[in-house]
């Protein structure tokens, strides 16, 4: 059976951009892990007006209709009193709701207010869906053909009610499933990417293969399957994605959720290194990534951030000639940085940025975005040379992944000498 969903967000806060819209991400995904294609994604305001005529809509032409948000104590919280006006159906109090609501009250030492006692009602037939993290319950009703799910909107409140109650009863009406693989690639474009595959992409039938764009200079590939179960759609996919990495095998570098930082970590972790890090431009930012992994202590022995050229001298041991002769910003520069950090700590390798994230301080010679990442262990100290664009942020998300990515490729080198 064919389910079609589409999910309405609420909250004139969405609308204005103050709070991004990430409820809509999560449910997408989590529908489609049980092979409910969600068609429409829709953000309206705290307008009852305008939630009516997009929710009516939405009823003539989806299966499945998810609303996030304006489901509080507030006036302008209206998303059950407009749905169940249009359904004409009428709100009842639902006294288990409501008891848990007083529990949570008096648990957090706080008087329910009398504009609280709003949220225990639900439209007539409807379920209430237990809140543990907040006051609004929300809701689940069967209406004809139709499923309409009402969520809070704050996500600490609506996720665990999503996987909890939602997803287990919408699962029950799927006979099929989505599930799609990401492939990671780091040091290629997306249209290079592209025309290595391009063969693969112009036949693709099932699965298919979406090429987007990934983070801080990233490119993914997505493949997706519809199938029986998970196990069959992987299998459906795996041909594909094992042709895709043989093609690309140089610029793959992960799956899914993995991350460079944490690719990073196991490798030092495993082969017994350990690292310490000399940060100009990127202010930290590297070291920052890095230890954000449980478990790195192991590895990770400390980071300098050396912004003056008198603390890359006095710190890091570069030469005051380096610095006069060649400036901060320079392959010289990076070396030093790098060799110097791990001679000082003692650590297995040493890795350097140093750079001019803007948006001033650029030459000619050395414009905005000019940046140098140095890399040193016993055998190799080496530097390379990017030039990355965009605002003074992107310029040092990018270089802290490209030094990641640095690491990352020394590491495999030590974990297989055959592929050097």
């Amino acid at each position: 059976m064919l389910l079609k969903a589409e999910i309405i967000a609420v909250g004139t806060e969405l609308i204005l951009g103050q709070i991004p819209n990430t409820n809509a991400q999560v449910i997408s995904q989590a529908l489609q892990e049980i092979g409910i294609d969600v068609y429409y994604h829709i953000c309206v305001g705290d307008n009852k007006e305008r939630l009516k005529e997009v929710f009516q809509t939405s009823f003539k032409r989806s299966d499945i209709i998810i609303l996030t948000g304006g489901l509080g104590p507030t006036e302008d919280d209206l998303t059950k009193e407009t749905v169940a006006e249009y359904l004409n159906l009428p709100l009842k109090l639902d006294e288990n709701s409501l008891n848990r609501m007083k529990d949570y009250f008096k648990k957090t030492g706080r008087q329910i207010a009398n504009n609280n006692y709003k949220q225990a009602l639900i439209p007539e037939g409807a379920i209430a869906i237990e809140n543990k993290n907040g006051t609004a319950p929300g809701v689940l009703l069967k209406y004809g053909d139709k499923i309409i799910v009402m969520l809070p909107g704050p996500p600490r409140e609506m996720e665990p009610m999503l996987k909890e109650t939602v997803i287990p009863y919408l699962s029950k009406m799927s006979t099929t499933t989505i599930f799609s693989r990401i492939l990671k690639f780091y040091g290629i474009g997306e249209s290079d990417l592209e025309e290595r595959l391009k063969d693969l992409i112009d036949s693709q039938t099932v699965p298919t293969i979406a090429p987007l764009v990934g983070r801080a200079g990233e490119v993914t590939i997505r493949l997706t399957a519809k199938a029986g179960s998970k196990e069959e759609a992987q299998k459906i996919i795996r041909p594909t994605e094992e042709e895709i990495i043989k093609r690309t095998r140089e610029y793959f570098y992960g799956f899914d959720n993995d991350s460079v930082e944490e690719i990073v970590a196991k490798l030092l972790i495993k082969l017994n290194k350990t690292i310490s890090i000399a940060e100009s431009c990127t202010g930290g930012l590297l070291a920052h990534k890095l230890t954000n992994i449980p478990g790195i202590s192991a590895s990770f022995d400390r980071g300098i951030i050396s912004y003056s050229n008198r603390s890359k001298h006095e710190l890091l041991n570069v030469k005051n000639e380096t610095l006069e002769n060649y400036g901060a910003v320079s392959e010289e520069t990076a070396k030093e940085m790098a060799e110097g950090i791990r001679l000082s700590s003692g650590t297995d390798i040493g890795v350097s940025v140093t750079g001019i994230a803007g948006p001033d301080g650029g030459t000619a010679e050395k414009p905005v975005g000019l940046v140098y990442i140095g890399y040193a262990d016993s055998s190799t100290v080496c530097a390379q040379r990017h030039i990355f664009s965009g605002r003074r942020i992107d310029i040092k998300e990018r270089s802290a992944n490209s030094a990641l990515h640095l690491v990352r490729k020394m590491l495999q080198k030590l974990e297989n000498p055959s592929n050097r």
